[in-house]
């Protein structure tokens, strides 16, 4: 998985559950956000949107003239959980391209995976009740903080279970169209990589973004706009 990748997909993993949560429904939004990617400026875009019937497709996409980076999740809500149906993982750059698909088969009860990916990691993988893949565990961290409700979870993606769980730290406050927003700061440590998310309870999405490696800021995103 790309760095990019593992980010989003374990923070998504902090750019959007195992939830049941009336506390912020799911709606249908656009955020810009300002990047930075291995030291190069760039462009993100997180959008949700309403698909037919009960399904949803959750996206983010970062670029600049290095890369093309490219996630996304349909899911449905089932018995207060959201459920990944399906997700590609693409990233396009100077000398190489990537692209990694999921399906996620609730009848059957597996997840299965195919693409530029080794052939242990293809699956199948069995699935629980209130499984995510990682781009998904975004809205619930939101949705969860809000509810006041234990940030773990258990992420099934790329061949792979891992259990996550996100601490909570201090208030502080972010800038956003002239305004001070007080924001909640949640962490996960793994090893030397450090994700770090800042929430508002007034937006579905995480208003900064950053993944950092052996001290040192490797994927930063930070919001722009919210349509």
């Amino acid at each position: 998985m790309t760095t990019f990748g593992r980010f989003t997909r374990t923070l998504v993993a902090l750019l959007l559950a195992a939830a049941s949560l009336p506390a912020l429904a799911v709606a249908p939004f656009k955020a810009d956000y300002r990047a930075s990617y291995m030291g190069l400026q760039a462009d993100g875009v997180m959008q949700l949107e309403r698909q037919q019937g009960n399904r949803w497709r959750y996206s983010l996409q970062v670029r600049n003239q290095m890369a093309d980076l490219r996630q996304s999740t349909v899911f449905d809500e089932h018995n207060g959980h959201l459920r990944p149906l399906s997700s590609e993982d693409t990233a396009n750059l100077l000398i190489k391209r990537r692209n990694i698909q999921a399906d996620y088969d609730w009848a059957d009860r597996q997840a299965t995976w195919r693409g530029d990916l080794r052939a242990d990691r293809r699956g199948p993988v069995a699935l629980r009740d209130g499984d995510m893949d990682a781009l998904l565990i975004n809205l619930a961290i939101a949705r969860d903080l809000a509810a006041g409700r234990p940030l773990n979870y258990r992420m099934v993606d790329e061949g792979r279970i891992k259990q996550m769980r996100y601490t909570v730290g201090g208030k502080e406050t972010l800038q956003l169209d002239g305004r001070s927003i007080e924001v909640t700061r949640v962490s996960r440590v793994d090893g030397d990589k450090e994700l770090i998310a800042w929430i508002s309870s007034e937006y579905p999405v995480p208003l900064r973004l950053l993944q950092r490696k052996g001290g040192r800021d490797e994927l930063d995103l930070t919001i722009k706009a919210v349509h």
